[in-house]
C-alpha cells in the first residue's frame, strides 16, 4: 500500500497464488478472487483502479514446499509486483 499511496505513477500487478488442494479450475478462480479482494481494498485505500491489474496463477507457483497446513498457509497469497 505505501508503495501506491508515496508514487502516484506506480503500477502494480496482484498475483493471486492458492494452495494445491481442489482442482485446477477452482484453484484458478481462488487465486482470482484472492487477486480481486486485494484490489477492492486498495482501490478503498484511495488507489486508483488503473495502476492496478491482476491474475490468478491457482496452485501453479507454489511458494513453499510440502504437502501441510503450514506450506499451505504460505501459498495462499496475493503478490504484488511493480510493472
Amino acid at each position: 500500500g505505501k508503495l501506491l499511496v508515496g508514487d502516484a505513477t506506480a503500477r502494480v500487478l496482484l498475483e493471486g497464488h492458492c494452495d494445491e488442494r481442489g482442482t485446477v479450475e477452482y484453484n484458478l478462480a481462488l487465486g482470482e478472487r484472492r487477486a480481486n479482494t486485494a484490489k477492492g481494498f486498495l482501490v478503498q485505500y484511495g488507489v486508483d483502479p488503473s495502476r492496478l491489474s491482476t491474475i490468478s496463477y491457482g496452485e501453479e507457483r507454489p511458494f513453499a514446499p510440502g504437502q501441510d497446513e503450514s506450506a499451505w498457509s504460505q501459498n495462499r497469497r496475493v503478490h504484488f509486483v511493480k510493472k
